[in-house]
């Protein structure tokens, strides 16, 4: 099928706010060429299941390329259309599967020594975009918080070499009532702004904290979950001949049900916590490598303007074998490891908020919990700085006002 041959009967499979979605732009669709459509399909198809900021830039997206003149939308779209398909690739079922199809179409692109030409085409058009569709201006501040350091007495780690240059670094901290005076700012934000999906938390143990208005996600609290996944991949290892391209698709064709996330009555967030386990590396084993990575496709996917993180001791490294067989079993832990992999991780978490809209007012706090470290960045703040004055959590958080 070519895409001038759509009809509002070729999204009878998707779900129905994407179906309506679909139909809704049927004669845009029809106009524009395959070596694009199937992109904006692979979003279409899953609309159901996305976040309100996803949902919005999908169809800002819509409407942009529905409000380009005839000649402007043709010149914008020249250099996909212009792209070498294979048959193979045209007859696909690309309506019913573009992420199927648009991983073949990458594997061609790179083939066929056009993957720079889409590259550039890409980029040009995400600029484009951008420029006419201007992000909304944000509520309140973005906010991070991120904690690390449970089980960790003391240590000769360089806590915060990276993150505290975009800060003031604070060495005489109290931490007495640290957390609960963390949790009660957490609180009063979420009441001040109602906003769905605004507000997160991710913890790699269970919720340590009632934070009502926030969604909040859990490295245990996805046991089961991940003990179904965990089977399923040492089964696929386990084979007499492993292909990694196989249980990747079969990773991504699970649905939520089929591994017990249909409970929680929210299918986007559902979807999300499922990708956590299915798209992620190590996420499934190490609780660290869970925070990190879930706090990451928070900012990129809801873009929160709170987000709480915090990482709980992750167990030691084993072979992949044992790791994968072993997911229910009590282990021994690494609170050393872990603390390292808290202070890259909430490192990493600052500079993807760095990449959303509202950056240069974007507020940060970092804290080795139960200690006197700690690091606050934040507008008016001077970055490299040094306090080594008393301080205690409240007149920490004070400072991110």
């Amino acid at each position: 099928m070519r895409p001038s041959e759509l009809a509002a009967e070729s999204f009878k499979s998707y779900p129905p706010k994407g179906q309506a979605l679909a139909v809704a732009n049927l004669p845009l669709l029809r106009d524009l060429p395959l070596g694009f459509v199937p992109f904006l399909l692979k979003d279409v198809q899953i609309f159901d299941w996305k976040f309100p900021v996803e949902q919005a830039e999908m169809t800002n997206q819509l409407a942009y390329l529905s409000k380009l003149w005839d000649t402007q939308r043709k010149r914008e779209m020249e250099p996909f259309a212009a792209l070498k398909l294979t048959d193979k690739l045209e007859s696909a079922d690309w309506v019913n599967e573009p992420a199927q199809f648009l991983e073949k179409l990458s594997a061609h692109l790179w083939a066929t020594q056009q993957m720079d030409v889409f590259r550039d085409a890409s980029e040009s058009y995400v600029r484009k975009f951008n420029i006419a569709t201007p992000p909304a201006p944000l509520i309140a501040p973005r906010l991070g918080i991120a904690v690390f350091g449970e089980g960790v007495s003391a240590t000769q780690y360089n806590l915060f070499r990276k993150i505290k240059r975009s800060g003031v670094y604070f060495s005489n901290v109290n931490p007495e009532n640290g957390r609960e005076a963390i949790g009660e700012a957490l609180k009063a934000r979420a009441a001040r702004h109602k906003i769905p999906y605004a507000h997160w938390c991710v913890d790699g143990a269970d919720m340590t904290m009632a934070l009502p208005g926030f969604v909040c996600v859990s490295y245990n609290g996805l046991t089961g979950v991940r003990s179904k996944l965990a089977a399923l991949m040492l089964k696929a290892y386990e084979a007499p001949k492993f292909d990694p391209e196989q249980l990747r698709s079969k990773l991504a064709a699970i649905a939520p049900e089929a591994v017990g996330l249909q409970d929680s009555g929210d299918g986007a967030l559902d979807r999300y916590q499922l990708s956590l386990l299915t798209e992620g590396s190590g996420t499934q084993i190490y609780s660290t490598t869970f925070v990190q990575w879930a706090a990451r496709e928070a900012l990129r996917r809801a873009q929160p303007i709170t987000l709480f993180t915090r990482y709980a001791p992750r167990q030691k490294e084993r072979t992949m074998n044992e790791l994968l067989s072993g997911v229910e079993k009590k282990t021994a832990s690494d609170p050393e490891g872990s603390l390292i992999d808290g202070d890259m991780g909430a490192y990493y978490t600052w500079i993807n908020m760095q990449r959303l809209p509202g950056a240069e007012t974007a507020r940060f706090l970092v804290w080795f919990e139960g200690h006197a470290e700690a690091v606050v960045i934040a507008p008016g703040l001077k970055a490299g700085s040094e306090d080594h004055s008393s301080i205690n959590m409240a007149g920490l958080l004070a400072k991110l006002a």
